[in-house]
Formats: C-alpha cells, sequence, structure tokens
C-alpha cells in the first residue's frame, strides 16, 4: 500500500514516492483548506455544516451550500487522484452523516514528527541535542504558512512557531558553546524566514559570525536588523546587539594604523551643511561628551526632543509619517549650527543637542524649526511639538 508524506510546516504538501501535490499549484484555495482540514482532524469525523462554516464562514452565503460543498469534495477527490488512480476516494471517505481521512492508508505527518522529536523524557543531553537538531530541520515555515488567516490554523500556528522558537533557543548556546558556529549560523539563517525581529536569535547569529571571524558579516547584519526594527516598530537595537556590533568593529582590523590613515578615516565623507544628523548610538557619545565637558567647565547645554502627531494630537498613517519625518530632519539640519547633532530615536521622534545655549534660546531655536517646517510644509498633516531638558552632568 502507498505511504503517504505529508508536510504542513511551511508549504502544504501531499506526497508519494512518484507524485507530489503542492498548494503552491493553481488550484482552488477552498480544495486545500479542505484536505489539510480533514488531514489535521483525520482521527474524527467532520460533519458537513463543520465544513460549510469552515469554507464560507456563512453557509448562506452560498445559494445552495451543500452542492457546493459536493463541487470542492469533488475537486478535491480530483487532485488527490494525481497520486494513483481512484487516490481521492480510496482517502476520503463518507462516513455518519459527515466525511472522515481514511486512516488505514499509512501516513507520516511532520507535525506529528515534531511533536514526537520534542518529548525527550530519559534522553541524554547528547540525544536531547540531536533529537533537538532533527526536530528543528523539520521546520520550514510556521503551520500551513498560505492558509495562516484562517481561524481554526492560527491557534495551531502559534503553537508550532512557539514550540519552534523555544527550541532554537535551547539548542543555541549549546552549540556555541561546543564551537560549533557554523550550524548556529545555518539555524539562525533559516529561523530569520519566520522571526525576522528576533533580538536573541539575531544575537546568536552575530556571536556565530564573530567567532568565524566574520566581523564585516556581523556589521552588515547589525545594520539590516536595526533598519528592519526601526522601519516596522519605531525601536533601536537591545545593548547586547549594539555591544557586539562594537566589538565587531573593533576587532575588524588587526594591524596598527597609520596616524595619517586615522586621520583620514576621521574626515567626514561629503559633509551637508547645518547640523550632524548620526545614528543614535553616536549621539548618545556624544552626549555623553558634552556632559563630562559640563561637570568639568559648567558650560550650559540642552537637549530637545520633537514629537510628530497628526494635527489633532492622534497618529499619522504611516506613509505620510514616513514623509513628514523625512522633511522635519531637512529642516532641523538646514536651521542648526554645524557643531549641533540631531537623530531620529523613535518611529515619529527627533532629538537634539544644542551645546551652549541656554533653555530660553533652545526653545527659541525649536520654534524656528517648527516654523520653517509650516512655512516649507504649509499643507502638512503634521503637527509637531517640542520639549526642551537641560543636558545633566550625569547623564
Amino acid at each position: 500500500m502507498n505511504t503517504i508524506d505529508i508536510r504542513m510546516l511551511g508549504e502544504f504538501s501531499i506526497s508519494t514516492e512518484t507524485q507530489q501535490l503542492c498548494d503552491t499549484d493553481n488550484r482552488s484555495r477552498k480544495v486545500w483548506i479542505l484536505l489539510a482540514y480533514l488531514i489535521y482532524h483525520r482521527n474524527r469525523v467532520v460533519n458537513q455544516d463543520e465544513l460549510m462554516t469552515l469554507l464560507w464562514d456563512d453557509a448562506s452565503a452560498s445559494a445552495n451550500p451543500s452542492g457546493a460543498l459536493k463541487t470542492i469534495f469533488h475537486r478535491a477527490r480530483a487532485t488527490l487522484d494525481r497520486l494513483w488512480p481512484r487516490a481521492g476516494h480510496e482517502l476520503i471517505l463518507r462516513q455518519g452523516g459527515g466525511y472522515i481521512w481514511n486512516s488505514d492508508i499509512p501516513v507520516t505527518l511532520d507535525v506529528d514528527r515534531f511533536d514526537e522529536l520534542c518529548r525527550m523524557e530519559d534522553l541524554s543531553e547528547a540525544e536531547q541535542l540531536q533529537q533537538a537538531l532533527d526536530a528543528l530541520s523539520l521546520y520550514h515555515g510556521d503551520f500551513l504558512d498560505r492558509m495562516s488567516s484562517e481561524t481554526w490554523v492560527v491557534p495551531v500556528s502559534v503553537y508550532y512557531h512557539n514550540r519552534y522558537v523555544q527550541l532554537l533557543l535551547n539548542v543555541l548556546p549549546i552549540l556555541l558553546e561546543a564551537g560549533r558556529a557554523g550550524e548556529v549560523l545555518t539555524l539562525c539563517q533559516a529561523a530569520a524566514a519566520v522571526e525576522p525581529y528576533h533580538e536573541q536569535i539575531c544575537a546568536y547569529q552575530m556571536r556565530a559570525l564573530l567567532n568565524l571571524g566574520e566581523q564585516k558579516k556581523v556589521l552588515n547584519l547589525y545594520t539590516d536588523f536595526s533598519d528592519q526594527l526601526f522601519a516596522n516598530f519605531g525601536i533601536l537595537p537591545s545593548d547586547e546587539l549594539r555591544n557586539l556590533y562594537f566589538e565587531a568593529a573593533n576587532t575588524i582590523s588587526d594591524r596598527a594604523l597609520p596616524i595619517e590613515l586615522v586621520c583620514e578615516q576621521l574626515k567626514e565623507t561629503n559633509p551637508l551643511d547645518g547640523a550632524m544628523i548620526c545614528e543614535y548610538d553616536f549621539f548618545r557619545i556624544v552626549c555623553r561628551s558634552v556632559a563630562r565637558s559640563i561637570a568639568r567647565t559648567g558650560i550650559t547645554a540642552h537637549i530637545a526632543l520633537f514629537t510628530v502627531n497628526d494635527k489633532a494630537g492622534g497618529d499619522l498613517p504611516k506613509r505620510s509619517l514616513v514623509r513628514v519625518m523625512e522633511n522635519l530632519e531637512t529642516q532641523i539640519r538646514v536651521n542648526l549650527r554645524r557643531g549641533d547633532a540631531a537623530t531620529r530615536c523613535s518611529i515619529s521622534q527627533y532629538i537634539l543637542m544644542l551645546p551652549q545655549a541656554n533653555y530660553e534660546n533652545s526653545c527659541k531655536v525649536c520654534e524656528r524649526i517648527i516654523k520653517a517646517f509650516n512655512r516649507k510644509y504649509p499643507h502638512s498633516p503634521a503637527g509637531i511639538q517640542y520639549t526642551v531638558h537641560p543636558l545633566s552632568p550625569s547623564i
């Protein structure tokens, strides 16, 4: 008898030794939903009402829901017939007013195997590690990824996703400690497809690259991850990721540099007029340097925080916010002195450092920037507020 291999983690496929059916095929989405539901609930009879609710949410949406269901079953069986002649009728059985997947035909299912491998009682540490790696190798994506919007799929997908991530986080430190950085890198790269914003996974990937002597790749990974994190959530990477970035940056060259080359590297490339718009990490360093000077010399410095909302105080649509923040950056740069610094510190905020400026003058600077913005963009939907705060010597 044919043994069927069914995969639901990522791409949904039904295969024999000679044929494969896949949900990427150009066939009815409802056919694949029906097949997936019957297979996942293969240990019980699924009645017609349940299937009609599954496929149409509200059976009354179809003038003849029972007839529509029969049509879907006809298509589903015709799809399965590609595995072998009459496979559709052999695999999907009518029983007690409902339908059931034929349990007499042997099936291997990746979700069953994944669950089995996650059970590690009475195993040695080495056996647990190998079994965990075997389980991770089965995870080619979230459960029924192309059906992720289906109500019944969501909780199952969350269950397997969380189990996968936890298993991965258990395995990565063990592999890293054992000097298996190459395997850590491979696992992290695969995980990025389903967890692109997970900072712990990114940190393990950066550590693996450091262990492999790939410092430049660490810098590139951090930059890409930081840009994605900020673009999608308006937040900055954790201190752990920044520390790994600086570790890579500090060890990227193992040779002594002549002072001429150091001076050349310190030069600002293509400097623009006005203030220095910099990365948030650099801005923090500049602020700490100025704060130290305040403690020593007693000079005055202030920081100013600009926050962008709509004119009623609510959130701007993302597309409008992107455009407003770009325009505001330009006005900040051209309306500040070359010795001033500014950075974007959240998805809707810029922070400025104004050295040798008292509170009153700092407020005037902020008002000047907002007036310049409103004059340049009179029809902008943005409402811009600012807050000024003295830079403390103990910052």
